[in-house]
C-alpha cells in the first residue's frame, strides 16, 4: 500500500474523526480478568498494511475469549532501519509486521481508533535491543504497553553490545515511566523467560525474567509482567512457574505484576491437530499454575505466517481449553527438583555484583555468571549446555561459571544428532498424539490424554493410549 492510500484511514474511520485511544493500565485489565476467573489470551499478530492491522485488532477484540490486542512490528523497525521500512511502505512492499515508526503517529491512531480502550488494551511487540524510536512512536500514538528487555531483546536477536542495550533500555524505561505524570500507568513485559525459545533450563528463564523486571523497577516502572515459555515437560513447567511466582512475590511485592505464559516457541508440530493439542496443553498449564495471560500460537506456525482467521481460531481454542480445566485442579506444587533454589542462587549472585542492576547484568555475562546455552552473541560466554532426558525434562550438562549445582548430568555430552532430536521432541510427540487421536476418533478424556502428554515421546504407546481413550 502506498503512503497516499493511508489518507482515508488517517483522516476518518467509520465517518468519525480520529482520536487517541482511551487507555487504562494493561496490567489492571489483566488483573481484573484473572480475579474474575478468566485467562487472558493474546495473539502475536502484526501486519504492515494499516487497514489489515486494524481488521486484525478488531477480530481479536470480537473473538469468543477474553483478549488483549497485539501490534507486532516488522524486522526493519526492530533493527532501527526505519528508512528501509519507509521505502517498503512507499513501494507497497508487504513487511513481516507493522512499521510503527515509518507509518507515523496519525496512521497508528487511525489503526487503533475506536478499538483500543480500557477493556481492550493493546500491546506493541518488537524485538529491538535499541528501541527508543519505537517507544517514542507507541507513546505518541497513545499506547502504553510493550515488552522486551536489555538482555532478552539483545542476546538472541542482535549483535548489539549488551552494555549498549542496557543503556538504551534504561533510557526507554525512564521515558516510558514518565507516562505516569499524565495519569496513564505504563506496562512493560520482560521477555527474559523466553530466551532462545527452547533448550534453556527453567531456572535460568526464571532468573532472567525476574532480573529484567527488577531492571524495569529500578528505572521507574510499577506495572510489569514476567514471561515464561512453555517447555518440553509439563510437570517441570509447573514447578518453574510456581518458582517464578514465589520469587516475584518476594522481590516485586510493591509492584503490579502478573505472569504471562507463551505457548511453545520451538519447532511446532507439522499437523494442525498436533498444534492444537499443544496449544490446548499450554492453556491448561496456564490455568493449573495460576498464570494470568497466555500468548498463543496457531496451527499454521510450522508452515507460514498465520492469517487473521487462524489467529482468532487459536485464541478461541485456547479459551475453550482453559475453561475446560477446572480451577480447583491447580498444580499441587509438591514436586521440588531445585528450580526455585537454583533460580534464587543465580539472582542473588547477579545482584551481588553491583548496586545498579544494569551494570550487574553486564558484569554477570562478562564473568559467565549468566550464560545462555546455544546463544551465539559475542557477550555470551557460551560455556553452558543443556539436554533433554527421556521424559522431556531440561537439565544442565555443562554449567560453565554459572552458580549452578553440578550433578551427574555434567557427564552428558550432547552430540549434534542429540541436539537435533531435542529440538524436534515436541513436534514428534504432539504429532504422534494427533495421529492417535485421529485414528481413534478423538474421544480421549482429559485424564487419559494428560497421561500421554506427560509421557516420554518415544514411550507414547499409541495402542494403550487408544484403549484408555475409548474406555
Amino acid at each position: 500500500m502506498s503512503a497516499g492510500n493511508h489518507s482515508s484511514l488517517v483522516r476518518h474511520l467509520d465517518g468519525r474523526p480520529v482520536t487517541g485511544p482511551s487507555v487504562e493500565s494493561f496490567g489492571a485489565f489483566v488483573g481484573a480478568a484473572q480475579r474474575a476467573g478468566h485467562l487472558v489470551v493474546q495473539p502475536r499478530m502484526g501486519m504492515s498494511d494499516p487497514h489489515l492491522m486494524r481488521s486484525g485488532l478488531q477480530a481479536t477484540r470480537q473473538a469468543e475469549a477474553v483478549t488483549v490486542g497485539t501490534i507486532t512490528l516488522d524486522s526493519y523497525t526492530r533493527l532501527g532501519s526505519h528508512e528501509l521500512a519507509r521505502r517498503a511502505v512507499a513501494d507497497g512492499v508487504a513487511l513481516n509486521g507493522y512499521p510503527i515508526v515509518a507509518l507515523g503517529t496519525a496512521t497508528t491512531l487511525g489503526v487503533t481508533d475506536g478499538i483500543a480502550s480500557p477493556d481492550f488494551p493493546i500491546q506493541v511487540r518488537h524485538g529491538s535491543p535499541s528501541p527508543y524510536a519505537i517507544f517514542e512512536a507507541l507513546v505518541a500514538a497513545g499506547l502504553a504497553a510493550t515488552e522486551g528487555g536489555p538482555v532478552s531483546y539483545c542476546l538472541p536477536y542482535s549483535r548489539t553490545p549488551l552494555e549498549q542495550s542496557v543503556l538504551d533500555w534504561a533510557r526507554c524505561c525512564e521515558m516510558f515511566a514518565r507516562l505516569e505524570e499524565t495519569g496513564v500507568e505504563p506496562h512493560l513485559e520482560t521477555f527474559g523467560g523466553c530466551m532462545m525459545g527452547q533448550m534453556c533450563p527453567p531456572s535460568l528463564l526464571v532468573a532472567l525474567a525476574v532480573l529484567e523486571a527488577l531492571f524495569f523497577k529500578h528505572h521507574g516502572l510499577h506495572s510489569v509482567s514476567l514471561s515464561y515459555a512453555q517447555q518440553t515437560n509439563a510437570v517441570q513447567d509447573e514447578e518453574a512457574i510456581k518458582a517464578l511466582a514465589t520469587i516475584a512475590g518476594e522481590l516485586l511485592s510493591t509492584m503490579d505484576w502478573h505472569i504471562v505464559l507463551y505457548a511453545y516457541m520451538g519447532v511446532f508440530p507439522r499437523t494442525s491437530a498436533g498444534s492444537e493439542l499443544l496449544l490446548e496443553e499450554a492453556a491448561r498449564l496456564a490455568v493449573r499454575t495460576g498464570v494470568a495471560r497466555l500468548v498463543v500460537k496457531t496451527s499454521a506456525e510450522a508452515h507460514r505466517i498465520p492469517n487473521i482467521a487462524e489467529n482468532v481460531a487459536a485464541l478461541e481454542l485456547a479459551a475453550r481449553a482453559a475453561a475446560s480445566q477446572p480451577a480447583e485442579h491447580r498444580a499441587a506444587g509438591s514436586q521440588d527438583t531445585g528450580i526455585l533454589d537454583e533460580a534464587r542462587t543465580i539472582i542473588d549472585a547477579v545482584l551481588a555484583l553491583d548496586p545498579y542492576i544494569g551494570r550487574a547484568l553486564v558484569r554477570a555475562f562478562a564473568t559467565g555468571l549468566l550464560d545462555v546455552p546455544f546463544c551465539l552473541h559475542p557477550d555470551n560466554a557460551g560455556r553452558t549446555r543443556s539436554f533433554l532426558d527421556s521424559e522431556g525434562r531440561l537439565h544442565w550438562c555443562e554449567v560453565g561459571s554459572m552458580p549452578v549445582r553440578r550433578t551427574v548430568h555434567d557427564r552428558v555430552r550432547l552430540s549434534s544428532a542429540d541436539l537435533l532430536s531435542s529440538l524436534s521432541y515436541v513436534e514428534r510427540k504432539y504429532d504422534q498424539l494427533a495421529l492417535a487421536d485421529a485414528t481413534f476418533s478423538r474421544v480421549a478424556e482429559n485424564g487419559a490424554r494428560h497421561a500421554a502428554l506427560t509421557a516420554p515421546v518415544d514411550a507414547v504407546d499409541l495402542t494403550r493410549y487408544a484403549k484408555e481413550s475409548v474406555s
